[in-house]
């Protein structure tokens, strides 16, 4: 990595940050951060924390640190919005818009009974992040109420008791838009590697925020509400605990050494005289769709040291994952594989993406893999400059055999984290 293509990037996030940090409207009552480009003036949720998690390392050098509390402003806001159209059963939307309706377009469905994906499992891990950040719980311990309805309503409707495993409900805006091994699939069956993994992750940010709220109630004296929390830190651990274990069981592959994705819509389906002997035992099916989420135990932390070691030999794999530019999104030997400019759904299907890039990355680095880490580091930041260079700004995502933008320039968002990228490198 060249020091100057770090710099090219940061100088641009300077010059560009005020473009996403955005006042409240109409019905986004509070300061929020927005991915930019075609996302103008949209709070999303896993886009708001990667957008905090790049955007507070800067937050002391950016314009001499000028920017810091209006960083961090927008960065509460983010959780205070979503809880602020948070509905009675705990559901909270993915996505909060400005639009023709009167509130967010998912509540309206929500409430007509149409049951769709809700807030993917990063609200707590935004609250640790902030909260860590500025050392100060304070401003969120008191919405504890609203995190109990949170985690009620992923088990009421996400939960799946047979495996033990979170569903997606349908494959709209699951993140990675159109992952083959949800899209375009029936209601409920599948239990996603990428919602599973970061659901481990919410679950052990969820354990230091109930130990705040404990923390908090006791110095004000309210015991209720510290054995309360305190049972909530003990039930959300196990939880975590639980869900680490049928991740293990069900999702990974010991035969590819990778993990899948599985179909949960199995059981023995009853047809006359029919099916009446030895009927369907096993609770899940691998879908061997190989895709970069297979990944994400290595950054949630539960992958074995053996499971790790076969996941970056995936990374090896030239015919794989391989490109110039960090990891395709898709294995490259799948029949899906597909480079397209598309929004609703994005393109995951393979092109550069620089928030995969960055999870591989962590991951390979929480395991000791640093040259990996470093070359996957090397090839981001490189990618971004280029990009800079040749059309000054940056794009949402890539060709992997090219690194040509395939499309939405002025995409900011998880971008910057190859400025994580780069600081991190420098301490190896």
């Amino acid at each position: 990595m060249e020091k100057k293509q770090a710099e090219r990037i940061y100088r641009y996030a300077e010059e560009n940050i005020d473009g996403v940090l955005k006042e409240p409207h109409s019905f986004i009552h509070y300061p929020f951060i927005d991915p930019g480009s075609v996302y103008d003036g949209n709070v999303w949720d896993w886009d708001t924390y990667w957008s905090v998690y790049s955007l507070l390392p800067l937050a002391d050098t950016i314009r001499g640190g000028a920017l810091k509390e209006k960083i961090l402003t927008h960065a509460r806001g983010n959780v205070l919005n979503f809880l602020d159209w948070q509905l009675e059963d705990g559901y909270i939307p993915m996505m909060i818009e400005v639009a023709k309706w009167p509130e967010p377009y998912l509540n309206l469905q929500h409430k007509q009974g149409y049951l769709m994906n809700m807030h993917k499992p990063f609200l707590c891990q935004q609250i640790r992040l902030i909260s860590e950040y500025q050392k100060d719980w304070s401003w969120i311990t008191g919405s504890w109420e609203q995190i109990d309805r949170y985690f009620a309503c992923y088990q009421r409707y996400y939960f799946q008791e047979n495996t033990g495993l979170y569903v997606w409900r349908d494959d709209i805006m699951i993140g990675m838009d159109n992952d083959p091994a949800s899209f375009g699939r029936p209601k409920s069956s599948t239990a996603n590697i990428f919602l599973n993994s970061f659901m481990v992750m919410e679950l052990e940010a969820a354990t230091d925020f109930y130990r705040e709220v404990a923390g908090d109630a006791r110095k004000a004296g309210s015991a209720a509400l510290c054995q309360h929390a305190e049972e909530r830190e003990r039930a959300v651990e196990k939880q975590r605990q639980d869900l680490v274990r049928s991740i293990e069981t069900l999702l990974y592959d010991r035969r590819d050494g990778f993990y899948y994705s599985a179909d949960v819509d199995i059981r023995t389906r009853p047809y006359d005289w029919f099916h009446q002997g030895l009927g369907v035992f096993w609770k899940c099916l691998p879908i061997r769709i190989a895709v970069w989420s297979g990944f994400l135990p290595m950054l949630a932390g539960f992958a074995a040291k053996e499971e790790a070691e076969s996941l970056v030999s995936w990374y090896h794999r030239k015919e794989a994952f391989g490109s110039a530019y960090g990891i395709t999104t898709l294995d490259r030997r799948e029949r899906m594989f597909r480079i397209a400019a598309t929004n609703n759904p994005s393109d995951w299907l393979g092109p550069i993406w620089v928030v995969a890039n960055y999870c591989v990355f962590e991951g390979m680095k929480r395991y000791g893999y640093l040259e990996e880490a470093k070359d996957l580091a090397d090839k981001t930041i490189g990618l971004l400059s280029t990009d800079l260079e040749k059309t000054g700004c940056l794009h949402e995502y890539y060709d992997p055999d090219s690194g040509a933008p395939v499309m939405n320039g002025g995409f900011l968002n998880w971008n910057l984290l190859a400025l994580n990228m780069a600081a991190e490198t420098e301490q190896f």
